[in-house]
């Protein structure tokens, strides 16, 4: 029996002869579908705009003197609809005839014979032929680059790919051009798609519903009947994008799109494109072990002889603190869990961290201190449920891109947007207020938004007062960041300041969003402290469409430190020295180190350059690249007495090991990935690895086994059910719950539904706890040897340090090597143009690189990504550290240019 408030949001329809209930004001095609019913369309896509053009979608409605299109038109109380009545039938045939009058057909070697809507359908309504004689429209087939190329004498003009590069990339590349029969939708000037703001994220691609645009991976090559799909988790950014590998004959040849995950199906550049990496021929395929200087192959069990002789010895020898490891972002949950407990067990060493150490370390001891928490509070999706959205030091559209599609989506919306960044960033066009501040002065600006908000009573009295701690402390302490003392430190006009306040105070849900733009300074932890007392005094944590959102960086560095990978914590951060905990683990694992907490990455690297540190197992990781002071860092690496690696390539760090272990790619493998909202995934093996290489799992356990610690572990599963038991975060997310979608943790039990957001009825740790910051310059500032700050990030089609994305041909294409971004009036003193080869040095290092000259940059600062070993950035960063949770600035280190 259906009740009162059922009834109320509730009404009742007919559809071919039978009843169904269904919301008010959904569209009949929507409704129908939810129940089962299938019809035809063409330019509908879920998510976008609905024009109604192909009017394949009719039906027939009792009352009604016209067929009506399902997908615009709404149900109603009682309506009475047929789908497949003998006129709405005859409509939809005469439809498809006159598709056909210009289409080109020669479907049987069209590259989506098979795999057509419009073929679907002619099959369906036995359209054989069209009695309308029309010319074939016969356009050259565009094929100027590597990812697909379109051909406009199949296109049906839909819209659907102008519709999706505008609503949700935001990129605007396609629009109809020219009329009637010469009517074709192109890129403007129809020119080819590498000289427009095309970002070849193939969104365009998925929705295309004939063979007008086509992946160039499967051309001529796969046909739909011969291809395998593997669901599985995209292997970059912290986003977490779900997607199918599509496998042929043992071989990856293609991705597509998975419509109902959490991100819509939609991708970018990197994860539709970027997997070519995983076939390429520099895969390493076999062990290899130094001799007389040369890595030299050699079989699984004089490799794992030699490690686990060596290792014993020096612990034997040194103790505990002789041995460290190196966890990795990349690589699953489980086998970061398996990482730790083998240092843990075997070596009885807390010297276990991994790459989040150098992006996201601040966010975790800040948040955790704050709020109880270190994750990211809220997800993706309530982007569209906010009204105010505060990104601050993250260039979201590169480096988490499907992130940013949602950030420009809730713009268009009408949700008000803040940009804070010293750098003009595709976010800045859409911004309602783009604050260009000083590099490293965050605190200062957020202190004086924060001072603005208190004074004009816009802040959050009854959330203040009910859930937090030490507020009036910390409104002493703001108190003097006035409007003028935070223009004279960031550059911000105090008007600008005062506005932003008011946009923030004025709104009734604002999302803080932002990444490694706040943590990689000295002063990262005081940064996000300062993001969280204002979301605090805004009374903006522990609602949908609110929270303090970091971006994680790579695909797993929040599961990595879920598991443990850190120096002080158990997975699931139960800290070391907590009897408790201690107690736990050991009783699963049989012993558990001392309760001190051990080195970071930066210490571990520095104390195996001075023998202190003499065993380093480094999984999956490139610290060559992507730590600061790289010389430094190669020299510690070289000294380093037993260096082992264990990766997918022959990395920088690699090369430098006495040890090389040939482990599986992201599509080698199983188990789960954790991304940057707490959602854990899963990850599915769809091809064999190369040659010898084994997954991480099976190495750790050969290893392990060795090592004589018995472990048994048959698969991946098996680990996670051990995981389950001692992290409560996870201990309800199990492999059979993540068949058809993810859970994001905390999730106890296995009734449990997992948590959307965080901190809903109370914080954490009780009460959200403001702390006092105060504002102190960088550890370097310009000088008039080193005029410049070089400030470092991402680029849209690279990643970390270039060991996957530089392997993808396809990505390699569009970029090949370093641009520092220099602005105009620099360039103009210093005699330089765009292309020009010039040296950058800083107080520890100089590299070379090509310039691009812009205004991108203000005219203190020079921007460099890490992505090419070539040009290696990170020779030019300060090893200085945030003293609290020793994050080094990666953000702010003085250089001066010179030309060639």
């Amino acid at each position: 029996m259906m009740t009162d408030s059922q009834n109320q949001n509730t009404i009742t329809i007919m559809a071919d002869g039978n009843s169904y209930q269904t919301e008010p004001g959904e569209s009949i095609l929507n409704a129908l579908e939810r129940h089962g019913f299938h019809i035809p369309t063409l330019c509908y896509e879920e998510g976008l705009p609905i024009i109604g053009a192909c009017r394949l979608c009719v039906v027939e409605i009792s009352g009604a003197r016209k067929l009506h299109p399902a997908c615009s038109t709404p149900v109603a109380d009682g309506m009475n609809i047929f789908t497949e009545s003998e006129q709405v039938v005859e409509a939809r045939r005469e439809i498809l005839k006159l598709l056909l009058a210009n289409h080109d057909l020669r479907c049987l070697t069209c590259e989506r014979n098979a795999d057509c809507r419009l073929q679907d359908y002619c099959y369906r309504y036995k359209v054989e032929d069209t009695p309308y004689v029309g010319d074939t429209k016969n356009y050259p087939i565009d094929r100027s680059n590597p990812f697909f190329f379109r051909d406009y004498g199949k296109c049906i003009m839909c819209g659907k790919c102008v519709s999706i590069c505008a609503e949700i990339n935001g990129a605007y590349v396609y629009d109809f051009m020219d009329r009637g029969f010469d009517s074709k939708v192109t890129s403007a000037f129809d020119d080819e798609l590498q000289n427009t703001t095309c970002t070849f994220c193939g969104m365009c691609v998925n929705v295309c519903p004939v063979g007008a645009l086509v992946e160039r991976s499967v051309e001529w090559r796969s046909r739909p009947w011969e291809v395998d799909k593997v669901l599985t988790t995209c292997p970059y950014c912290g986003v977490g994008c779900q997607m199918y590998l599509k496998v042929q004959d043992g071989e990856i040849v293609g991705v597509s799109r998975k419509k109902d995950s959490f991100t819509k199906g939609h991708l970018c550049g990197k994860g539709q494109f970027g997997w070519d990496f995983v076939h390429s021929k520099d895969r390493l395929t076999k062990p290899m072990i130094r001799k007389d200087g040369q890595l030299t192959e050699v079989s699984w069990d004089v490799a794992m002889e030699y490690i686990s002789e060596n290792l014993s010895r020096l612990y034997n020898e040194s103790g505990s603190d002789a041995i460290a490891g190196l966890s990795s972002a990349k690589v699953t949950n489980e086998e970061n869990y398996l990482f730790q407990k083998l240092l843990r067990t075997a070596f009885k060493t807390n010297h276990i961290d991994h790459c989040a150490r150098l992006c996201h370390s601040s966010t975790v001891w800040g948040l955790a201190t704050s709020f109880g928490s270190g994750a990211m509070t809220n997800s993706i999706n309530e982007l569209l449920e906010t009204d105010c959205i505060v990104v601050i030091g993250s260039n979201t559209t590169e480096a988490h891109p499907v992130t940013g599609y949602r950030i420009k989506q809730a713009n268009k919306m009408g949700k008000n947007l803040i940009v804070i960044d010293p750098r003009k960033i595709e976010l800045t066009n859409y911004a309602d207020e783009w604050l260009k501040l000083r590099p490293a002065t965050n605190v200062a600006l957020l202190n004086g938004i924060a001072r603005v908000i208190y004074k004009e009573g816009l802040w959050d009295q009854e959330f203040v007062e009910a859930r937090s701690e030490g507020f009036q402390d910390w409104i002493e302490s703001i108190e003097g960041y006035t409007p003028e003392r935070v223009q004279e430190i960031t550059g911000v006009p105090k008007d600008k300041l005062i506005r932003t306040a008011r946009l923030i105070g004025n709104s009734n849900k604002v999302t803080f969003v932002y990444a490694m733009g706040v943590t990689q300074y000295t002063q990262g932890t005081q940064n996000v402290l300062s993001i969280a007392n204002l979301a605090i005094l805004t009374g903006n944590v522990g609602r949908r469409g609110t929270g303090v959102n970091p971006l994680r960086g790579q695909n797993n560095v929040q599961g990595a430190c879920d598991m443990g990978a850190l120096p002080n914590y158990f997975p699931s951060y139960q800290p070391i020295e907590d009897p408790v905990a201690r107690d736990k683990f050991k009783k699963v694992w049989g012993t558990v180190p001392e309760p001190k907490p051990g080195l970071t990455v930066t210490e571990i690297i520095e104390k195996a350059g001075t023998g202190d540190i003499r065993g380093l197992y480094i999984m999956g990781e490139n610290p060559a690249v992507s730590d600061p002071d790289a010389d430094e860092v190669e020299r510690s690496l070289e000294e380093t007495e037993l260096l082992i690696v264990q990766d997918i390539f022959m990395t920088e760090t690699a090369k430098l090991a006495d040890v090389v272990l040939p482990a599986t790619s992201f599509a080698e493998t199983e188990g789960t990935f954790t991304n940057t909202e707490r959602r854990v995934q899963r990850v599915r093996k769809a091809v064999e690895p190369p040659g010898q290489a084994k997954t991480d799992r099976e190495i750790l356990t050969l290893l392990a086994n060795r090592l004589e610690l018995n472990w048994n572990y048959n698969n991946d599963e098996e680990v996670m059910d051990e995981i389950n038991k001692l992290a409560p975060f996870y201990g309800g997310i199990t492999f059979a719950r993540l068949e058809n979608e993810g859970l994001q943790w905390p999730c106890y039990h296995t009734s449990h539904p997992g948590t959307e957001f965080l901190h809903k009825d109370q914080f954490s740790r009780g009460k959200g706890k403001f702390h006092p910051v105060k504002y102190i310059p960088p550890s370097e500032e310009p000088s008039k040897k080193y005029p410049l700050i070089l400030n470092t990030g991402r680029w849209l089609y690279h990643f970390h340090t270039g060991t996957m994305s530089l392997r993808s041909q396809r990505l390699k294409w569009l970029r090949d090597e370093e641009l520092a971004m220099v602005n105009p009036q620099v360039a103009n003193e210093l005699d330089i143009e765009d292309g020009d080869i010039v040296k950058i040095a800083s107080r520890r290092g100089k590299v070379k690189s090509k310039v691009q000259v812009t205004d991108h940059v203000p005219q203190d600062m020079v921007f460099m990504t890490f992505h090419f070993p070539e040009t290696l950035t990170n020779r030019l960063t300060t090893k200085a550290k945030d003293p609290i949770c020793k994050i080094p600035e990666l953000k702010s280190s003085a250089v001066r240019i010179e030309k060639e």
